[in-house]
This record gives C-alpha cells, structure tokens and sequence, in this order.
C-alpha cells in the first residue's frame, strides 16, 4: 500500500508552491491562550463537532478513560447535507467548537478562508511517520501542518449477495459488466437497481472520475491549472449519462429516506460506495444481515483501480484557546487501538485508519457477521493500494461542489447532462478563483 501512496505524493508536490499563496492570507495559530492538557483537578473541556458514525462511542471511551481533558460532543449533519455551512458560519460568528471533522477535498476551503489553526508544531516526524504519505500530504497546505488524518477511504462495491445469486448474475469487476449486469437486474425485477446516481453528492462522481484517470486541478508554480474536460472525465460522464438515461440505476439523494427505504424494499440491490460504507449498511439495515457482500470497485479495464470517496480529519479552529488539548483528544481518536476499537465496536463504523499500524485493530473489531464473515479490511487493503496517484483537490471545492450538486440536480429530470453540470463547476471555480487573486489556466 505505501508504495502507491508514496507515488501520489510527488504528483501533489507542486500543489504547495500555489497553497503557499492561498495559505499566506489565511489560518491563524495557536500561539496565545492555549490552555493545555488541563489536570485531573482542573479538567480542560473542549468541544467537538462531528458526524462521522461512532463519534459518540469514541468521545464516551475517552471521557471515561482520560480526567485531565473532557470532551463536550455535538453530532452535526454531514457537510455536504450542511455541516460545512454550520462550521462556517459558527467560525466566522466566533462560536466555533475546538475542534471539528473535515474531509480532505474541503480542507484546502477552510484554510484559504482562515478557519483552522496551524497545527505544524505539534504535527512532529514521529506523528507524521505514523500515517499514509497521502493523509499527510493531504493535510500539507502551503508547507504547514492543518489536520490531523484519520481515514483512507478507497471505493468498493457492496452488493445483495442473494439477488445476484438467485438471478445468476455475476458480480461486474469492469464497468461494461456493471452495465450488463444492470440490464440483467432490471430484467429480473423491473424494480430492482444495482446502483444509485447520488445527484446531491459530487464527490462520488469525482471519486469516478479519479479512478478513471482524470486529473481536475494541477499547481504549476503559482498557477492553478484545471482541466474538467478530459478524456477520462468525459468518458465517465457519458457512461453515467447512459444508465441514467437508460434508467438502469437509482436517482436518489444518498442517504435520504427514499434511498434507505429502496434498500429496505429490495428495489436497490447495490451500493458504490467506500470502505466506510460497510458500516453505513449494517447500521441501517439489521434486518438484512447476511444478505450482503462487498466486492471491488468495477473498473474501466477490469484491472484494480480505486479513486477516494471522503475520507476524514480533525482541525482545530482558529478561535480556539484549546489546542493542545483538542489535539491530544483528535491523537487519540486517529492513532490509538483504543480509539479506534471504541469507534467500530459501536457497529456502526467501518473506519479504514490512515494510521497504517491500527489497521488490525479494525478489522479484528468490526462484526463482519452482516457479511457472512467476509474479510472486508483485506479487500480495503488491497483497493488502498489501487488508488490512482495523481489526483488532488483544488483550493476552492466548496465553490466547485457546490455548483456541480446544484448541476446533478437537474441531471435525472433531463434539463442538464452530466458534461453541461462539470463545464459548469469549471467555470465557477475558475471565477472564484480569479477573484481570490489566484492565477488560473484551463
């Protein structure tokens, strides 16, 4: 696996050179007030905010485990569904909790906003040394230190086990055979979908487009270069575009309670997905437990291949006078067994740690019985190491996400395709951008 993270990281090399100038304006310190680690006399409380399944399990384990630090818990919506806007707006109404999760695509957003402090004084060689290149990396802006990581999230491909084998369908391991396959559901049970198109959800098409080969964003120098119209992008987009229009595949906002209840109905037998989604399924359909199996992602040549869905880190805000004490609590939850057993024995979390060595911790911790036993974290592993190294995220992804979800939207009822939604982004993101004052090509 560290060898194809290793590889990723000199293809994201040059984005420091722009980051430096996006950094230059923004992210405070925590250079005044910290108020340390506290004692078990005078307990520090921090306060947190996440969605992440098990969080709550974890911020129990640690404030039965731990005097000196206390942790006040909120869970928030996830931040596509609004938990961005809340850190945001409770930022910049200085209100913001010590700490809160950020997936690595909105990290670069934050930090040109100013919003999380600079961690790189407490981020040593032996904290780095105990994570994937790529997290740090990703958690890397401007040659500072702003996150502490806590998840890998590789794509992977959940499906009804029994439907596929009552209907003699073969699990697709290439994209033509997804298709296929979706042909072969629908003519089984004409309600039946192997797959959902997500139009709130950008970053599952991005994910796609990832894998596929597509590099959107490339720093050279101080310039940001995009390119959302590639061969690898446009070829995922018509795909999509096709079972879409062929009404091979769901149309539902993810994790709405129209999408759940397909799953719940049969109508849904299948789920692209990430690794964390194993947990998501068995949290949200008890009932179905051993009915489902996880498989690689298909790919375009049938050989591994994997782009990233999420994948999550803990930031310090920049009001905080905490930060030591936020760190040691976000230390623990990314790189102890004990955090990370709390999380997953919760049953709900299926968390892939970016701490390498807390790996067989998780997989001896999570149930894999709602899997018939099935060894999830090896297949985990083996996608970790498929994923495509030359993707990174730009400096603006809040702008660019959120004008491709308002684009998918429209996708389903036939007004927009796929393509106009990207050119769309693209355009706005190069808007935004300009008005940043950041050089911008493509």
């Amino acid at each position: 696996m560290s060898r194809s993270w290793t590889r990723s990281t000199s293809a994201l090399v040059g984005t420091a050179t722009a980051l430096a100038v996006l950094t230059a304006c923004g992210g405070g310190d925590s250079e005044s007030g910290d108020a340390g680690k506290g004692t078990a006399d005078k307990p520090v409380t921090i306060t947190f905010w996440a969605w992440q399944k098990g969080s709550k399990d974890v911020v129990d384990a640690f404030n039965a485990s731990h005097k000196n630090i206390r942790v006040k818990f909120e869970e928030i919506p996830s931040g596509n569904a609004g938990g961005y806007a809340k850190i945001s707006n409770a930022v910049k109404a200085g209100n913001a909790p010590d700490l809160v999760t950020v997936e690595y695509p909105m990290l670069p957003e934050f930090v040109s906003q100013g919003s999380f402090q600079d961690i790189s004084k407490y981020v040593t060689d032996d904290v780095k040394k105990q994570f994937l290149p790529q997290s740090i990396q990703q958690t890397t802006l401007g040659g500072k230190n702003w996150a502490i990581p806590f998840d890998a999230a590789p794509q992977a491909y959940f499906y009804r086990k029994d439907f596929f084998e009552k209907n003699r369908i073969q699990v697709p391991k290439t994209w033509d055979e997804f298709k296929a396959a979706a042909q072969k559901a629908r003519a089984a049970d004409p309600k039946a979908r192997i797959g959902t198109f997500f139009p709130d959800d950008p970053t599952t098409f991005e994910a796609m487009a990832w894998q596929a080969g597509a590099q959107w964003f490339r720093a050279d120098g101080d310039t940001w270069k995009l390119n959302t119209a590639d061969a690898a992008t446009n070829k995922v987009a018509d795909y999509w575009q096709g079972l879409i229009d062929d009404k091979l595949v769901q149309n539902a906002v993810s994790f709405s309670p129209e999408w759940t209840a397909s799953l719940k109905d049969g109508s849904t037998v299948g789920y692209l997905g990430a690794s964390w989604g194993a947990g998501v399924l068995k949290g949200t359909l008890p009932d179905q437990s051993g009915k489902w199996a996880v498989a690689p992602v298909p790919t375009w040549d049938g050989k591994p291949a994997s782009g990233m869905l999420g994948g999550s880190t803990w930031a310090v805000t920049k009001g905080s006078t905490k930060t030591e004490a936020a760190l040691a609590f976000a230390q623990w939850m990314s790189t102890t067994p004990d955090g990370i057993d709390a999380r997953i024995k919760s049953g709900t979390s299926s968390a892939f740690p970016a701490d390498i060595a807390l790996r067989p911790t998780a997989k001896k911790t999570f149930d894999t019985s709602f899997y018939s036993g099935q060894d999830i974290y090896r297949l985990f592993d083996a996608a970790g190491s498929s994923i495509n190294a030359n993707w990174g995220w730009g400096p603006s992804m809040g702008t660019t996400n959120t004008t491709l979800k308002d684009q998918l939207g429209k996708v389903a009822g036939g007004s927009v395709k796929i393509t106009d939604a990207i050119g769309a982004a693209h355009d706005a993101t190069v808007t935004e951008l300009k008005k940043r004052g950041l050089k911008v090509e493509g």
